[in-house]
């Protein structure tokens, strides 16, 4: 899982899986659901994220954590 963060268009996205998405489903205004060929979520996009989420602070609890990275 990577979440990625664009300063520019003040988008997040969340990729649960390294798929291409083929459909996608706007269930919320700017909320986004990308799914694959299978109908397996891929990822969610969150626009106006800095309106929507504390883009400061990321907590992780109680995850199976393999291998942490930080770009």
């Amino acid at each position: 899982m990577k979440i990625s963060y664009d300063k520019a268009t003040d988008s997040l996205y969340i990729h649960l899986a390294d798929r291409a998405s083929v459909d996608s489903d706007e269930v919320q205004d700017g909320v986004v659901l990308d799914f694959d060929t299978n109908g397996a979520l891929v990822g969610i996009d969150v626009q106006h994220a800095s309106i929507r989420a504390d883009l400061n602070n990321l907590s992780l609890s109680q995850l199976p954590i393999g291998q942490l990275l930080a770009a």
